[in-house]
Parts: C-alpha cells; sequence; structure tokens
C-alpha cells in the first residue's frame, strides 16, 4: 500500500534539505521518478542527492547524454528522459539492468515501465514561486520515506 502526501518547498535551500535527506535513505536498486515542468528543480533535487552522497564533482544536466553514472555508495544514475518518444527507447539505455539508484527525471517517458517500487516525487512551480512537493512512496520505501527533515521553511 503507497503512502502519499505534500511537503512546501520555500526556497533552493530547503530543496537542498530535502535532497540531502533522500541521500540518507537511498539504497542500491532503488528508483527515484522526478516529475515537474521546465525549471522546477528536479535536476537541482539531483544535484542535492549526488552531493550529500559526497560528488564533490560537476554534476551535469543529463539532457542531452541521457544518463550520466556516478561512482558513489550507493552507485547512482542521473537519467532524463525527456528527448525520448516513449518507453521503448529507454531499453537502450540498460535501466532495467542496473543495480545503481536511479534518479529519474522526466519518468512520465517510461509509461507502465517505471517499476512500481519508485518513489515519485512530483515538484510544482517554477522560476521564483516556491515549489510544493507531492509523493508516493510504496511498501519499498516503508520506514524510509517520508525522511525525517530538518527544520526548513514553510
Amino acid at each position: 500500500m503507497s503512502q502519499t502526501g505534500t511537503l512546501p518547498l520555500a526556497d533552493e535551500a530547503a530543496t537542498a534539505a530535502l535532497g540531502a535527506a533522500l541521500a540518507k535513505v537511498l539504497r542500491a536498486g532503488d528508483c527515484v521518478a522526478l516529475s515537474g515542468g521546465l525549471g522546477a528543480g528536479k535536476s537541482f533535487l539531483a544535484r542535492a542527492v549526488l552531493r550529500e552522497l559526497g560528488w564533490a564533482g560537476d554534476v551535469p544536466s543529463p539532457t542531452f547524454t541521457l544518463v550520466q553514472d556516478y561512482d558513489l555508495a550507493p552507485p547512482v544514475w542521473h537519467v532524463d528522459l525527456y528527448r525520448l518518444a516513449g518507453p521503448d527507447e529507454a531499453e537502450a539505455l540498460g535501466l532495467f539492468e542496473t543495480d545503481a539508484a536511479l534518479l529519474i527525471e522526466w519518468p512520465e517517458r517510461l509509461g507502465a515501465r517505471l517499476p512500481a517500487d519508485a518513489l515519485r516525487l512530483a515538484i510544482a512551480g517554477a522560476g521564483d514561486e516556491p515549489r510544493r512537493l507531492t509523493w508516493t512512496a510504496p511498501t519499498a520505501w516503508k520506514d524510509r520515506w517520508p525522511p525525517l527533515l530538518p527544520p526548513i521553511n514553510a
């Protein structure tokens, strides 16, 4: 049984705190589906996760490469499916054969191929306006999501 909820993200600091909290509970093989419009903060959230896991290097958007892999504990693939026409094109990326944790932007492109145990995070808002996160956590995320967050601006 899935749990759902919402969380205000008043600014980048709140989004970074959420990414840090997600990093603390992320495991190899996890799938995190990051939805939201252009400029909503999906890549920013993914970068916050990677930074908390210890990545000190550049974190380019995978819009053109489609997949950026990071040798971390756990290993992480940052995936951007914006340019895919549909789920069949994702097959060649090897998303369903890796043990890496997946941070997938534009997961809608996977259709029914998105793993059922994916943590679904949808960010609403863009530009200077505050964001709102809506989440759906399947049973695989029980006792891990929602994470305990430090106080953040509401």
